[in-house]
């Protein structure tokens, strides 16, 4: 399958009542913590659903993939740039807020992505990363599926990116959102939650050389 189809595969499947809902909860947990004003990078934002919803309500939005199928998709609300995220193409100390939503974890050096990250944050500015929760009946699932986006990802040991993640940002860490099916619940069990969240806050004293 070529990119062009992946993508159009991911945006029919978008479109599923189950996927908005999981798109709204996921979009009402970042809005928790982020600040009128903020300007905001997504790392693979894909065709972007939530980033539009957060340029919609007044945020400064960028979206950064390595697909050219995806980003053709985004919104001219949403600033569109193809690349790698370890090779972020951005001053230091631009964002007030970066956002990795399920796509840290495919990325090939996760770890050159986070340092990235740190370096284009300013200081005191936030990171989000949802990961795929390995554990979790949704994910163990979607792995018996041979055509499942979840068998492409690089990455599962999960508390070896938060540790990766904790060279750089002062963290919180939580569980977040059961998915049973084609149903949404309220989770924060480590076996049933679907996403394993890591909020970040920049320092201004971190030395990332």
């Amino acid at each position: 399958m070529n990119d062009k189809e992946e993508v159009k595969n991911y945006l029919d499947s978008c479109t599923s009542s189950f996927w908005k809902d999981v798109f709204n909860a996921e979009l009402n947990y970042l809005l928790q913590y982020l600040e009128p004003g903020d300007r905001i990078l997504s790392v693979g934002c894909g065709p972007a659903h939530i980033e539009q919803a957060l340029a919609n309500k007044g945020f400064n939005v960028t979206g950064l993939d390595v697909s050219q199928e995806a980003i053709s998709c985004l919104p001219d609300r949403i600033r569109a740039v193809v690349g790698k995220a370890e090779e972020m193409p951005f001053s230091a100390a631009t964002f007030d807020a970066v956002t990795y939503i399920v796509s840290l974890q495919f990325i090939e050096n996760y770890q050159e992505a986070v340092k990235k990250t740190a370096e284009v944050l300013k200081p005191g500015g936030k990171l989000f990363i949802m990961l795929l929760n390995p554990e979790s009946s949704f994910f163990k699932a979607k792995q018996k599926e041979p055509e499942s986006y979840i068998n492409k990802i690089r990455h599962t040991d999960i508390k070896a990116i938060e540790k990766t993640v904790a060279s750089y940002f002062s963290l919180q860490t939580e569980y977040f959102l059961g998915l049973h099916g084609n149903a949404m619940v309220t989770s924060r069990e480590p076996s049933d939650a679907a996403l394993y969240i890591i909020r970040g806050t920049q320092t201004a004293n971190l030395d990332l050389q």
